[in-house]
């Protein structure tokens, strides 16, 4: 198990600050965050390539924060590659196999192995200058591999890859993760967080806002920023009256003065209010239902994604609405159609 206690830095005008997390064996963290954030900052410290202010990380409880970047139990793979130009694929997936005390033929099964597990094995005999993106990033990942690290760390390693590209090697990630190794996957990209984590941290200006399960992290934000850089759209600045209620609810006013009920009580004059999209109902007419929020309005724009279809909807604010593609067919929702919008109390969070 790797555990990072208080880890700080001071580079320049950038600050790492009081970073702390546990990866246990098997586990897939992902750093997520906007460029600029510290998250490649934290996987050189652990690297090695960078030495902290302060703080210590410790692995199978051992500190190993003194250690020598060779004897650390980690693998680093940079966006870029790095792949000797000069080495065939061969060579260079063999190349951490040097002064191991490996007899040839050791090394040669070695390669092979990690050839076929990466799907370069056709690659072999080529140079690093003759390899299209998604192929020079395999091999990147094989040569690492070739060390045994017992945590992988990559650094936005699908951010300069293709659509089909970026599947196929999301697809052989989770089979290494599944073999057992431990992967830190720095992102930016929340979708790419969602799929392939077990775990989460969400770090920004150099401190970590939010940590664990992807389903806590992207349903359960902490913050204004967690919940927008999740992908969720329904964020209100309310203003409250304290005083006012409504059948035990409380009751805030969006910008718009639109009425949003919730259950728990405001703690300031005026919060963000949430509402995931997955919790909105939309209907052709108002429902008889537990959802005291109810308004109509009309769908603005439609939208296609990988797990359904968004609707914009204007009813005084724009809602985004995530729906099935069967509903979009069976209630025939399309620009211009007036519908009914419905969530519970329980489903509005304040931030």
């Amino acid at each position: 198990m790797l555990e990072i206690k208080n880890i700080s830095a001071k580079l320049g005008d950038f600050a790492l600050r009081n970073i702390s997390l546990r990866v246990e064996k098997g586990d897939y963290l992902t750093l997520l965050g906007l460029s600029g954030a510290g998250k490649t900052v934290l996987l050189e410290i652990l690297a090695g390539l960078i030495t902290a202010d302060e703080g210590t990380i410790l692995f199978d409880g051992k500190d190993i924060s003194d250690m020598s970047i060779q004897k650390r139990p980690f693998g680093l793979v940079y966006q870029d590659m790095a792949l000797f130009p000069h080495l065939t694929v061969s060579k260079n997936i063999a190349y951490p196999l040097h002064g191991k005390g490996m007899a040839k033929k050791q090394k040669e099964k070695r390669v092979i192995e990690l050839a076929s597990l990466t799907r370069v094995s056709h690659l072999l005999d080529r140079h690093p200058g003759t390899l299209s993106g998604g192929e020079a990033q395999r091999v990147a990942l094989a040569r690492t591999l070739a060390s045994d690290p017992e945590v992988l760390l990559l650094d936005e390693p699908l951010a300069s890859l293709d659509v089909t590209l970026r599947l196929e090697l999301r697809e052989l990630l989770k089979e290494i993760n599944q073999s057992g190794k431990s992967i830190i996957h720095v992102t930016h990209d929340y979708m790419e967080a969602a799929t392939l984590s077990k775990t989460i941290a969400v770090i920004e200006k150099g401190e970590l806002l939010q940590w664990g399960r992807p389903d806590e992290v992207f349903r359960k934000p902490v913050s204004e920023f967690v919940a927008r850089f999740s992908g969720i759209k329904n964020i209100f600045r309310c203003s409250f009256d304290p005083s006012e209620q409504h059948n035990g609810l409380f009751q805030g006013k969006s910008p718009n003065g639109i009425p949003i009920k919730l259950l728990d009580p405001p703690v300031k004059d005026t919060a963000h209010l949430m509402i995931p999209g997955e919790d909105i109902i939309v209907s052709e007419q108002e429902l008889e239902t537990s959802a005291t929020n109810q308004y109509t309005g009309y769908i603005k724009e439609v939208y296609t994604l990988n797990h359904g279809v968004e609707l914009i909807v204007s009813a005084g604010e724009n809602f985004s609405v995530i729906v099935s593609k069967k509903s979009v067919h069976s209630l025939n929702l399309h620009p211009g159609k007036k519908v009914w919008i419905s969530f519970k109390a329980s489903a509005v969070k304040q931030l």
